[in-house]
């Protein structure tokens, strides 16, 4: 079995790993938020009553704080329950198994891979994105959000510390183009010719395959008839320049 055919059969088992997972978790968090919205309504409602008879009547201004406190917290639970809901969408989105292209929105497939891929370096890395306005994409969704996590988390890693990542997108004719700018340690000059070769890497060992880049330009280049390249400069940062055509052939790019 090749590289390419391994790491195909590993995507489809995690995507339905993953769709179970999604489920089981969409379900109560959805009825949470339900209830949530419940609480909000009927505080809100209180509220109003205790104001009313307050006109009338003394309240303990406890009374009021309690309200006060029970709003606050159904806030932060709604924050909370629509963050868990955003990052089960990304998932969600990895999950799905594209057999034929379709329309996709490159700006929030970023937006998706951000949600899932930040949790792992929010604290150190500021994240500044620069997106441009792109037509819908013809392309196999779920295989683009690899490359994009593949880049974002190489990009995290190369950053030792605290530093920054930056995410562009723009329209170029009859393709978009999406660049990951990091400013971590660059690449080394002898390491350039070998970047997208199967097996390679520049990971301690057991932190690294050296498919991921290789699997990318796979998915780019002959999945969809795209570009995948890199400019670095050693110590000053990396950037990855992803360019995929607006439409997709119905024939796939090396069938």
């Amino acid at each position: 079995m090749t590289d390419r055919e391994l790491e195909t059969l590993k995507m489809a088992e995690l995507g339905r790993l993953s769709a179970g997972i999604v489920h089981e978790i969409n379900t109560p968090v959805g009825s949470i938020l339900s209830n949530n919205h419940v609480v909000e309504r009927s505080l809100v409602l209180l509220r109003k009553r205790l104001e009313e008879l307050s006109r009338t009547a003394e309240v303990p201004p406890k009374v009021m704080q309690l309200v006060d406190t029970l709003q606050s917290l159904a806030g932060v639970d709604k924050i909370a329950c629509e963050r868990i809901l955003a990052m089960v969408r990304s998932v969600k989105t990895f999950a799905r198994a594209d057999e034929e292209a379709r329309q996709a929105d490159i700006n929030a497939l970023l937006d998706e891979t951000l949600q899932l891929a930040l949790p792992t370096f929010r604290t150190r890395i500021e994240v500044e994105r620069a997106y441009g306005e792109l037509p819908p994409v013809g392309c196999y969704p779920n295989l683009v959000n690899q490359v994009f996590l593949n880049i974002v988390t190489n990009a995290a890693q190369a950053i030792e510390g605290e530093g920054r990542i930056t995410l562009r997108t723009c329209r170029d004719g009859d393709s978009v183009e999406v660049a990951v700018t990091d400013t971590g340690h660059g690449i080394r000059p002898e390491d350039r010719l070998k970047i997208f070769e199967r097996g390679f890497t520049t990971k301690p060992v057991g932190e690294g395959t050296g498919l991921g880049l290789a699997f990318s330009k796979d998915i780019v280049e002959t999945r969809h008839g795209g570009s995948l390249r890199f400019e670095s400069e050693p110590g000053a940062g990396t950037t990855f320049i992803v360019r995929l055509p607006v439409e997709q052939s119905k024939k796939r790019p090396g069938e």
